[in-house]
């Protein structure tokens, strides 16, 4: 497991706008603190609004957007099957979001 692996994941319903169901999850989590039993993932929505915290990847041939604000700890028993890797490309656009959602400068 890395940091940008994409995994198959079935979130539980939660409340009004939080993502549930089966969908795509990207690994969050620096590789220095992996594995671990539990690690942070980005949920991805492929019906989401654009935002510029939202950014936009492929997966399996598919566009999808990566759900930052959405960010979880699960288990790692969670995750079901690895399904790809996000591009390097795709990688820095995360991290912007992620540095736009956390204010980090």
């Amino acid at each position: 497991m890395n940091r940008g692996d994409i995994y198959t994941i079935t979130l539980k319903k939660g409340v009004s706008s939080v993502l549930y169901g089966k969908r795509f999850a990207v690994i969050l989590q620096s590789n220095s603190m992996l594995p671990r039993s539990v690690v942070i993932i980005a949920p991805t929505s492929q019906s989401a609004l654009h935002a510029s915290i939202r950014p936009n990847i492929e997966v399996q041939r598919q566009p999808t957007k990566v759900m930052v604000e959405q960010m979880k700890a699960v288990s790692i028993d969670r995750l079901g099957k690895k399904v790809g890797q996000v591009k390097a490309e795709e990688q820095w656009l995360i991290d912007d979001a992620l540095f736009a959602l956390l204010d980090l400068n």
